[in-house]
């Protein structure tokens, strides 16, 4: 992965047509690029971020942000009523409680 103005990108080797080719995945939008050599490939992915910032500058729209520190998760209504007890339980909202847990859970996976 690759990694430019707060954009994160996944690229991959296409050894049929012997080219790396790539796209940003952290945002809605599609911004994909190619090169043929890895200086290639990163210099391109720059340029095509660059491009995009300017594209929705032009149109006079906000450029899709890789993460907003919102997202939806769909879950049981039984999950739902525990992790609110468990919330009220500690003195905290809902969105502290989880944010806590989930920061533990991912700081364990990674480590």
């Amino acid at each position: 992965m690759m990694e430019y103005k707060g954009y994160t990108a996944k690229v991959e080797f296409d050894d049929e047509a012997e080219i790396f080719h790539g796209e940003v995945i952290d945002i809605k939008d599609v911004v994909t690029f190619q090169g043929k050599t890895a200086k290639e490939i990163k210099k391109v992915f720059k340029e095509s971020v660059d491009d995009y910032l300017s594209f929705c500058k032009e149109r006079g729209e906000e450029p899709d942000k890789p993460f907003t520190g919102k997202f939806v998760v769909r879950i049981s209504p039984e999950l739902h009523r525990k992790i609110y007890l468990s919330a009220k339980l500690s003195d905290e909202s809902i969105n502290a409680w989880l944010n806590e847990k989930l920061r533990r859970a991912v700081n364990e996976s990674v480590t």
